[in-house]
């Protein structure tokens, strides 16, 4: 009954979307605004109905209602209740309804806030989200249904189960922080295309979109850290980012919205840069469409990626219909779009944040290119060329370094000009400091690498810089009738979003540490029986035993295995397992082995410790150790960045930057 219920709701959905198409066109030639009312309780509704239809999923999922072929795909009576939540967005169907779920939550806050203030944006607004909105309802009420029943001649005893590389706490959380981070982006690419074709492009408009922006940045940022911290911790080859193809997609228009939140500074204090940011907002949503192409066409093979060809051509006509609608008003307006003031001194403020946006294109297109060429490169001649890491590592890591550079330079320089002065007495301390660590780096370190000897000069210069820039707003809100408390209180509400800007880049900064460390990484594979030792990077690794488990959902081997450290001192005891989930099934080829690593964790380095396979009759366990540096300052890095920016959200006591 319930499945009934969610897949009329779809249909009722799709109903609605299509009577706002009419509402529409009624309004648009007898300019009566009750259509306008009419066509926003339309979409009000869409929203809801496709709320309840994700409701009604979640409960199926809950209950395993194997009558459904996405919920007997997805689950079994084994897989933890709080695994069934995440199976919502495990497959191709419960993901596009869950992605609908999001965008209609966003769409309610964008028609119930900000279309209230911007009354202008009405119309083209409704007309856009109609037209997404249409887009997915047709995929998930005829191409992808996750109400679809299974046949009527097969009874399934039992689901198939979650995939055990998405049973893991960190990846139910990332993909739906991920996904508000995505679908985020048609907001802004509504609100962009819509300024545009009511001509709105103003103050009014940059403010409340910069807003819906660092919003959105906030949850992509989220997502991606998220996403390398389950690739750390999962998937057992002791990285967090691989250049995959589906990582990309989510970097591609992470980089585009960085970019984006830059220029509409600029913008908004100078009223500059109209054309750069229509550019680049719409830029990102396009990509996201573009990323959910190649992820779920089928073109590309990855332990990320979904799998439906039949997707392939929709979400290819789907972007290349955007690519025309935003190009047709971009050069419509384009005229209207054009400043009076120009960029007065390449070593003003703005001439910084126009290198950093060169910069984030730059290693957008390369990351794009390396993305698309073996695509296109296939499609030519059938012949499939694989680009590896190391394509992206040698393009990428220099450019990377530039950036960090100039996140240091950018808060040195003064609006419209940097005199000589001002240019020498803000750049004199950053540049000795970072001078120094050079030489420390080179003192200290056994082996000289040149990218880790630059990135740690960046890594000072730009930390220097921010905590300067930092002191001088202290200075200013501090004087001897006022408590250090209240002082720092002052600074940080006195001009919240410059202040968060400088919590991200210092977050930003702490990941480059972590970026440092994998110039040293070191790893050694052996087997061990138990008793036996092994001496490996200035540790020894003693496997005690081997013992096994029979758990709810998998059979278990677990390892015992303690870390000494050169000087005989005891560290930890690390606990990698072998697990085998379907291990009940009598076909072989239905049980999926699975690698459940251990890692010892500390602020220098991890321990990396992977249980690769066991010979039960020779008693002999294989595994893999790698020592990773510095690895936790990746994490840190990224909760900072997540702080900076939720705290860039509130508006600033000094000035006004609009409500959402």
């Amino acid at each position: 009954m319930i499945s009934q219920i969610g897949s009329l709701a779809l249909n009722i959905a799709s109903g609605l979307i299509l009577s706002t198409f009419f509402f529409l066109f009624y309004y648009r030639f007898t300019k009566n605004k009750i259509f306008i009312d009419l066509s926003e309780r339309a979409i009000i509704a869409t929203c809801l109905s496709i709320i309840l239809s994700t409701i009604c999923l979640l409960n199926e999922l809950l209950i395993s209602n194997f009558n459904l072929q996405y919920v007997a795909q997805y689950t079994s009576y084994e897989t933890p209740m709080f695994f069934k939540v995440t199976s919502l967005w495990a497959g191709q169907a419960g993901s596009l309804l869950f992605w609908s779920f999001i965008m209609s939550i966003y769409s309610l806050i964008y028609i119930l806030s900000t279309l209230k203030r911007i009354k202008e944006l009405k119309y083209p607004s409704y007309l856009i989200l109609a037209f997404i909105f249409g887009f997915f309802l047709v995929l998930s009420n005829f191409i992808a249904n996750p109400f679809e029943p299974v046949s009527l001649d097969i009874i399934v005893q039992n689901g198939n189960g979650l995939n055990p590389l998405l049973q893991n706490v960190t990846m139910a959380i990332h993909p739906p922080i991920l996904y508000l981070g995505f679908v985020g982006t048609s907001i802004i690419f509504v609100m962009t295309l819509s300024a545009l074709i009511a001509n709105q492009i103003n103050h009014k408009w940059i403010s409340s979109i910069r807003l819906w922006a660092l919003i959105i940045w906030t949850f992509l940022s989220a997502g991606i850290i998220l996403g390398g911290y389950w690739a750390y911790n999962e998937l057992g080859w002791g990285g967090y980012w691989a250049w995959d193809p589906v990582e990309n997609s989510s970097l591609m228009p992470w980089l585009m919205l960085t970019a984006f939140i830059h220029s509409s500074i600029i913008q908004e204090k100078r009223g500059m840069l109209k054309t750069w940011n229509v550019l680049l907002a719409s830029s990102t949503y396009l990509f996201v469409i573009l990323g959910t192409f190649i992820t779920r066409s089928g073109i590309i093979s990855s332990v990320h990626s979904f799998t439906a060809e039949s997707l392939g051509p929709l979400f290819f006509t789907f972007l290349l219909l955007l690519i025309l609608l935003t190009g047709f008003w971009f050069f419509k307006r384009y005229r209207l779009l054009q400043s009076r003031d120009k960029i007065e001194s390449f070593t003003s403020r703005e001439g910084g944040f126009l290198y950093n946006n060169l910069i984030l294109l730059i290693m957008c297109f390369i990351i794009l290119w390396g993305t698309l060429f073996p695509i296109i490169s296939e499609a030519w001649d059938g012949n499939k060329i694989h680009i590896g890491a190391n394509y992206f590592n040698q393009l990428n890591v220099p450019i990377g370094i530039v950036l960090l550079f100039l996140m240091g330079i950018g808060p040195l320089l003064s609006w419209k000009n940097t005199s000589s002065s001002t240019f020498i007495s803000n750049f004199s301390i950053p540049m000795i400091l970072s001078f120094i660590s050079g030489l420390f780096y080179m003192i200290f370190t056994d082996e000289f690498k040149i990218y880790p000897f630059i990135t740690s000069m960046g890594i000072v210069f730009t930390l220097t810089s921010i905590i300067g820039e930092l002191q001088k707003s202290f200075k200013s809100s501090y004087n001897n009738n006022s408590s250090l408390s209240k002082a720092i209180l002052q600074l940080l509400s006195k001009n919240r979003h410059k202040n968060g800007g400088y919590i991200v880049h210092i977050g930003i900064t702490l990941l480059f540490v972590g970026f440092v460390g994998r110039a040293f990484e070191v790893e050694k594979e052996f087997v061990l029986s138990p008793g036996e030792e092994i001496y490996f990077a200035n540790h020894i690794f003693k496997l005690n035993n081997v013992t096994s488990e029979a758990r709810d959902n998998h059979y278990a081997f677990i390892s015992d295995m303690d870390v000494v450290d050169e000087n005989n001192k005891y560290l930890t005891t690390l606990y990698p397992e072998k697990r085998i989930y379907f291990y009940w099934n009598p076909d072989p080829d239905k049980r999926q082995p699975h690698s459940e690593l251990d890692i010892y964790s500390t602020m220098s380095k991890d321990i990396y410790s992977i249980f690769s396979s066991y010979d039960a009759q020779k008693n002999e366990a294989y595994f893999k150790i790698m020592i990773n540096p510095l690895v936790n300052w990746v994490w840190i890095g990224g909760i900072v960045i997540v702080f900076g920016a939720l705290f860039a959200f509130w508006p600033s006591s000094r000035r006004n930057y609009g409500t959402v």
